[in-house]
């Protein structure tokens, strides 16, 4: 059994608990598989199911796979199950009083829900629940690292909106039953998100949702229900009539239901949406997710921190020196390649590791864009990742392929940057304090405080500057200034100013 905190107990939620509750479920749902507990069991699993979903799409430990694949032939077979007991439901709900064709589909469902139970009986006693207690276990240990409520599940919930949200057009537009069912799922789907890791909102929004979820439910109940009186041998035309016309007047209550709230001026699309990130929020949190995604694999996160201030520091500088004049975007992707660009070492971790840099461009190029990326930013992202170090770069590599000149142009100049930034804490050492960029007699002075100016690290700095200096047409200088001693840094009050700085980032 799996341990629940007590914290976690109390308000119900969390994977531990509904793993814990997974278990529970199933002891309850083998004494005799009623309706009742076999319903309960699958909102268990599809809650552990629906958060996986949500960690995987940043952290890509294989085990949330592996989870998922677990409970899968446990969690189908019980849907099976579970909906023959529906229409059971719905069938007693709609006969009439000695009604023979719903006493023949009755019987018939009967007889199926037997079957049913036996197969379910067969994948309970296949589900490995040792199993399924390591794999919760590890994993309840990793969904720490992603805060509920922060910037990459509102970026979660965004994304499951612009889903749903689309399925509700088509839905109105196609009108067919295969079209209102995948837009149940599509609602299903935005539910649990917020209900998993957006409390405040799921709040608010919870009774709507609910709602919706459960009227387009009973509207692909109906469908189905409507599918099996039409196949159903034998049935008088009479009969068979006057159920088709009960169960449409019952799924047109339910679809204008739907309608009520979810079409014209004030429906809800509108007041979930505003509720989650746009603008400067949804750009950063696009980049929090990528970050976040990256921080599960780089070895060595502090580098890439340091890496990324650099990096933007040459950019800004470069920009107010009138240099680069790149477009707000290009600061993001430059931004996000240097928290990606140590991916590629997550296997061994060793800072010498050969090939990481290939290994890294394969990583980023399989990644879903975040929203307000494309396609080609990804493989922008990529190349800065492949390129960060190493050779140079040539027109004729893939990644270049299908740019314009300019596209190249700008981002070689990125390239140059990240290159250049990533030089000065090669060492993985952290020696460099700060950078200055200014512009004196047509070049370039990149001034940084902290390295030994005779010295390998000083040299491979030299010759990082090469591609930047190529890129943006104009030479440029790094002087390396020494660092201060530790007696003048503590009475420095500019120092002490720039060092609670770089901690409270």
């Amino acid at each position: 059994m799996l341990p629940v905190p007590a914290a976690t107990e109390s308000k119900k939620s969390g994977l531990a608990y509904w793993a814990a509750r997974v278990l529970d479920e199933c002891d309850k749902a083998a004494v005799n598989f009623a309706a009742d507990p076999v319903h309960d069991l699958r909102v268990a699993i599809r809650r552990c199911r629906s958060m996986a979903d949500g960690f995987h799409s940043v952290d890509p430990d294989p085990a949330w796979k592996q989870m998922k694949r677990l409970a899968k032939p446990l969690f189908s077979a019980l849907g099976d199950l579970r909906d023959t007991q529906v229409m059971l439901e719905w069938v007693a709900k709609l006969s009439p009083a000695d009604d023979a064709l719903g006493a023949e589909l009755s019987a018939a469902l009967r007889a199926k829900e037997d079957a049913l139970k036996k197969a379910a009986q067969q994948a309970l006693a296949n589900f490995d629940r040792d199993r399924w207690s390591t794999l919760m276990a590890h994993l309840a240990a990793r969904t720490g690292a992603v805060p509920v409520e922060g910037a990459v599940f509102q970026h979660l919930a965004l994304e499951r909106w612009l889903e749903a949200r689309e399925l509700h057009r088509r839905a109105l537009r196609n009108r067919s039953s295969l079209a209102w069912h995948q837009l149940r799922i599509g609602i299903k789907r935005l539910r649990y998100t917020a209900e998993n890791f957006l409390p405040q909102r799921h709040q608010k929004w919870s009774k709507d949702l609910r709602e919706l979820q459960d009227a387009l439910g009973e509207v692909h109940d109906l469908d189905v229900l409507r599918a099996i009186v039409s196949r159903h041998p034998g049935a008088p035309a009479d009969e068979r009539s006057h159920w088709v016309k009960r169960i449409a007047e019952e799924r047109h209550k339910r679809l204008q239901l739907y309608r009520s709230k979810m079409t014209g001026r004030h429906s809800l699309w509108e007041l979930w949406r505003n509720e989650l990130p746009s603008g400067i929020a949804l750009e950063d949190a696009a980049l929090e997710k990528l970050r976040t995604w990256a921080a599960f694999l780089d070895p060595d996160v502090t580098h890439s921190a340091l890496v990324n201030r650099l990096s933007l520091e040459l950019y800004d500088g470069l920009s107010q020196c009138g240099i680069l004049k790149l477009t707000p975007h290009h600061r993001h992707i430059l931004e996000a390649a240097a928290w990606l660009h140590e991916v590629g070492r997550s296997k061994s971790g060793h800072k010498q590791e050969k090939n990481h840099r290939k290994r890294g461009q394969r990583l980023v190029i399989k990644l879903k864009p975040p929203l307000g990326w494309t396609e080609q930013d990804m493989q922008s992202l990529a190349a800065l990742v492949r390129f960060h170090r190493g050779r140079l770069p040539s027109r004729g590599d893939s990644l270049f392929v299908g740019l314009d000149r300019r596209q190249r142009a700008d981002l070689l100049r990125l390239m140059g940057i990240l290159r250049l930034a990533n030089s000065f804490d090669d060492a993985h050492d952290g020696r460099l304090r700060e950078l200055a960029v200014t512009r004196k007699d047509g070049a370039v002075v990149v001034r940084g405080q902290g390295l030994q100016a005779m010295s390998g690290a000083a040299e491979r700095v030299a010759c990082a500057r090469y591609l930047l200096e190529t890129a943006c047409g104009r030479p440029i200088l790094i002087q390396i200034q020494r660092a201060r001693t530790a007696r003048k840094e503590r009475s420095d009050p500019a120092v002490q100013t720039g060092r609670s700085r770089l901690l409270n980032r």
